[in-house]
């Protein structure tokens, strides 16, 4: 069945913190919005699942900015529902367990006096004589903490996440994802505990009551309620565009094809696939670009544990490389609502992998195993403990910052300059590690420039290394991000 919408309508693709936001910004400016999204669920990379009553976070979402407007707008969306959290999360290496961010005294006890000192040594050396040019993760952090330090707090769990080597890890990852952190900022942290601290060293944070989803799911109803649209289960198939405009967007649903006019088009699908939904198609260049950006897929085995406590923190860091897990959530500790029955746990095994391979293809009861197994193995419960557990993956979930993405990027995004009513928009939409207040402001600014003429320039928005960093309650301030937009 085809079905035929006759209004031009202000699509947005994608029901995730940015396309939310951009539906929510278009009706402040009055405008109805219609959001299209492709799976049965809200939330994008930002969900959470449910598995008999058990809330399951992917990923572990923390709620931090330094954005006025975007944290006033979690609190109307939520209210009482959002709940001010502690941070606790730890390293697990080399059999013992380290705080992160490193705090001096607990490295010291862990590693030793004779290994401690040749990290203190080794920070001094990579400061005298630091790699001048730094152009991969690799550089980056090891003029930041010292070689040494790197070896053991970054390397291993950073390649487990990746798939590849730290030295072909672009820096800019470092700077986005890392940000203002240095060996001599963690010690100055410890030294004056009261100074302002870079997001990374925050020790604590906002969260929904019921996980992440339930931010964007409330989001979502709103929008409903004040005569928008979220369509779920509705994927962007086409966008046929004449003269430089989008003119009509096909979606795909159960009822069949889809035909909506568009006004205006906010797509936060990843750019790979908005370029190759084109039609008539783009340039072969821009084909081509496309298909060079790389993206990270990872995949959550969740675990019901008979057991009240499991651990203290919110996460834990795996850097043991005879384990495959990479990271590993106590979903309980973020929220107790998470689960239902306060004398069991829930555990979040994360394993990062590429869509197709070996893990990412793995029976369930066999990643199930897998998990279990892994747990006992670095000493967290005993596999008879386990009762019961679910695998969800997550597609397409890390941009990669390959020594190739750069050049690709940028010639799409010259190609996309040329649209006249359509803008990528979010972390997978613009190809950038962003966070949710990142993506919602990409999505906030790029309505606000269709319709009320501002000229912020969206690929600011975290693109400038630290600047997001400056102090923990000072605003992003609009003026630092106008240019004119071309």
């Amino acid at each position: 069945m085809t079905i035929h919408e006759g209004e031009d309508t202000a699509i947005v693709i994608g029901a995730g913190p940015a396309g939310l936001a951009a539906g929510a910004e278009l009706l402040r400016q009055g405008v109805k919005p219609l959001v299209l999204e492709g799976d049965n669920i809200i939330g994008g990379i930002s969900r959470t699942q449910n598995y008999k009553g058990y809330h399951f976070d992917m990923g572990g979402h923390r709620f931090y900015t330094k954005s006025k407007e975007v944290k006033e707008l979690w609190e109307e969306i939520l209210g009482d529902e959002f709940l001010k959290r502690p941070r606790l999360s730890r390293i697990l290496y080399n059999g013992k367990f380290y705080k992160y961010p490193p705090e001096p005294i607990d490295a010291m006890m862990g590693l030793g006096v004779f290994e401690s000192v040749r990290v203190i040594l080794s920070y001094f050396k990579w400061k005298i004589f630091p790699h001048r040019e730094v152009t991969t993760f690799e550089h980056w952090v090891t003029n930041a903490f010292g070689k040494r330090l790197f070896q053991i707090f970054f390397k291993t769990y950073t390649e487990k996440v990746w798939g590849m080597g730290c030295d072909e890890l672009q820096a800019e990852w470092a700077a986005q994802r890392i940000q203002g952190m240095s060996l001599k900022t963690v010690l100055m942290n410890f030294l004056t505990p009261n100074k302002p601290k870079a997001k990374s060293l925050i020790e604590e944070f906002h969260y929904p009551r019921l996980g992440p989803g339930m931010m964007w799911e409330t989001c979502a109803e709103q929008i409903d309620e004040k005569g928008g649209q979220v369509k779920l289960e509705t994927k962007a198939v086409r966008l046929v565009h004449e003269d430089q405009q989008i003119r009509k967007v096909v979606a795909s649903c159960p009822e069949g094809d889809t035909h909506y006019k568009a006004s205006t088009v906010f797509s936060s699908m990843p750019i790979t696939e908005l370029i190759f939904r084109l039609d008539p198609p783009a340039p072969d260049h821009v084909i081509k670009a496309a298909k060079a950006l790389k993206y990270r897929a990872f995949l959550t085995v969740c675990l019901i544990v008979d057991q009240d406590k499991m651990f203290a923190d919110n996460w834990i860091y795996i850097h043991d490389d005879t384990v495959q897990v990479g990271r590993i959530q106590c979903y309980k500790n973020w929220s107790a609502d998470m689960v239902p029955d306060q004398s069991k746990s829930s555990i979040g095994l994360e394993y990062f992998c590429n869509e197709g391979d070996e893990l990412w293809t793995m029976d369930d009861e066999d990643l199930v195993a897998l998990a279990t197994k892994e747990l006992e193995d670095i000493g967290l419960t005993a596999s008879d403990k386990v009762l019961d557990g679910c695998v969800y993956r997550m597609p397409k979930s890390y941009p990669v910052y390959d020594s190739d993405y750069a050049e690709a990027l940028e010639c799409i995004k010259e190609y996309m300059n040329g649209f006249k009513n359509l803008v990528s928009i979010g972390r997978n939409g613009m190809h950038r590690y962003n966070n949710q207040d990142h993506s919602m402001l990409t999505g906030m600014h790029a309505v606000r420039n269709m319709y009320l003429g501002q000229s912020v320039d969206i690929w600011k928005i975290n693109g400038e290394d630290e600047y997001l960093e400056a102090g923990e309650s000072e605003p992003i301030s609009t003026a630092s991000l106008a240019e004119e937009v071309k």
